[in-house]
């Protein structure tokens, strides 16, 4: 359950008191969604579920109330499979005090009941003007990216998900200089990475019992997952640092 700063709404200075900055949001939402990020948060602003307020100087201010939509959200992601679109409809529902029914619980795993998606889920795909906005960039960074093989978009013209967090690092490493050309080495890099789990699970994809090449999915997420923490711990002893 999410924990929030105490208190209603309010009004005037005492509720100004009460307003978070995304930092804190991020560290508060974390305790129960650890894989959420900063521009996770950007996104789902983008894409109008919250409208956190503004400073005279742009700085983003989320108030109890957004850190709970929030949560609503990532939890509807998470334990029910919904896209956005059906999920801003739940909120606007519920915002008008109408009574909301989610999907009902169905097929079992492990012994715990999860959501039944309507459909077999599919990677969620976001516009070139939604990346945009949720990475907070221009058409020109963002044809500069492509160039260089950092940001690629799909066959239809849309983007993984995924590539608004890739958009968001790239713009927040360019703040400290490091320019596109530059990463050029990391992108090599990672897709030598990849190149090496698809290579093991190669035989399990092939396989002609369809269970097995289910696996392979799996088996996938999990060397990504441990190829991505070497990674990252290789880059700290390189650097002679230790990240929190």
């Amino acid at each position: 359950m999410l924990q929030t700063p105490s208190g209603g709404a309010g009004h005037g200075t005492a509720a100004t008191d009460r307003l978070m900055s995304i930092g804190t949001v991020l560290n508060v939402l974390r305790d129960e969604f650890p894989e959420v990020t900063i521009s996770k948060i950007r996104f789902l602003e983008a894409e109008g579920l919250i409208e956190p307020q503004r400073t005279p100087s742009g700085y983003r201010k989320f108030s109890a109330h957004d850190v709970e939509r929030l949560g609503h959200v990532l939890r509807m992601q998470r334990d029910h499979y919904l896209p956005l679109k059906v999920i801003r409809e739940h909120l606007e529902a519920m915002e008008r005090g109408e009574a909301v029914q989610l999907p009902a619980l169905g097929r079992q795993r492990d012994g715990e009941s999860v959501a039944e998606p309507p459909e077999a889920p599919t990677a969620a795909r976001i516009g070139r003007q939604e990346l945009l906005a949720a990475a907070g960039v221009g058409e020109e960074e963002l044809r500069e990216w492509e160039s260089y093989g950092l940001v690629t978009p799909l066959e239809d013209g849309v983007y993984d998900a995924e590539a608004v967090t890739v958009a968001s690092l790239i713009a927040e490493l360019g703040r400290f200089g490091i320019e596109p050309r530059h990463l050029r080495v990391m992108k090599a890099a990672a897709d030598r990475e990849a190149g090496l789990v698809d290579q093991v699970v190669a035989p399990l994809k092939r396989h002609r019992n369809p269970q097995t090449r289910a696996h392979a999915e799996t088996r996938t997420k999990e060397l990504a997952g441990l190829t991505v923490k070497l990674h990252a711990a290789l880059v700290q002893t390189a650097l002679g640092v230790r990240l929190p």
